[in-house]
């Protein structure tokens, strides 16, 4: 792994999981720490296991920029399905952040659009990946993100899980096939299938970690 050039600033991913999110802030030239409640053996920056919000709430301020990605189950078509019940910690999150007084973003899925407030979409095939997994991003404390152009969805999707076809697009959730190739076409070599099927894809955190390094300039100069 290239070992990218220093900013000097601190990131701090809440709910980081094997850190897709933190990756791509480590592209963008940040120093990141990540908190989960699990302990995450493959995490691959400082990692401290602890609650989230808890962990914000007494060190938030010690660093420059924040990101959380409460867990989604709350919001996905099958955990509805399937009638589990799930806490919503978007809004208790979103408190937690403003109360920091640092920028921040909200990362979460397209069917929790409606706890969002005016989220930007990113899109892999945006980013040149062979998949198309939409994730909203909600900015606040100072930071706003204008999203990349959205491209068309013109490549078929390979069945789900089979391994994806000549030209073909994946879709790499669930118990898919293929992980080498998903770890491959979303750059998270360090991954098992439980965290990439889950990840936001670093090039997402990469294009928000430079947006707001600039945003950051400007404010200095």
């Amino acid at each position: 792994m290239n070992v990218p050039l220093s900013n000097g600033l601190k990131v701090l991913d809440l709910f980081c999981c094997q850190g897709g999110a933190s990756m791509g802030y480590h592209f963008a030239g940040f120093e990141v720490v990540g908190v989960d409640l699990s302990h995450q053996i493959r995490y691959p920056f400082r990692f401290v296991q602890s609650d989230a919000l808890d962990f914000v709430r007494e060190h938030g301020p010690e660093f420059d920029f924040i990101h959380a990605s409460p867990p989604c189950q709350r919001y996905t078509l099958a955990q509805r399905i399937q009638k589990r019940d799930h806490p919503d910690l978007i809004a208790p999150t979103r408190a937690a952040l403003e109360a920091t007084g640092r920028p921040w973003v909200i990362e979460n899925v397209e069917e929790a659009a409606g706890e969002l407030r005016n989220p930007v979409t990113l899109c892999a095939a945006t980013f040149g990946m062979h998949t198309y997994r939409h994730r909203l991003f909600e900015t606040g404390g100072g930071l706003t993100l204008a999203p990349p152009q959205h491209q068309p969805h013109t490549a078929p999707l390979t069945k789900m899980g089979r391994p994806r076809a000549q030209g073909h697009f994946a879709h790499y959730v669930g118990n898919f096939s293929g992980v080498q190739d998903a770890r491959n076409d979303m750059r998270v070599p360090w991954m098992n299938r439980d965290g990439i099927r889950e990840c936001i894809p670093p090039a997402y955190t990469e294009y928000i970690g430079s947006a707001l390094y600039a945003s950051l300039l400007e404010v200095a100069a």
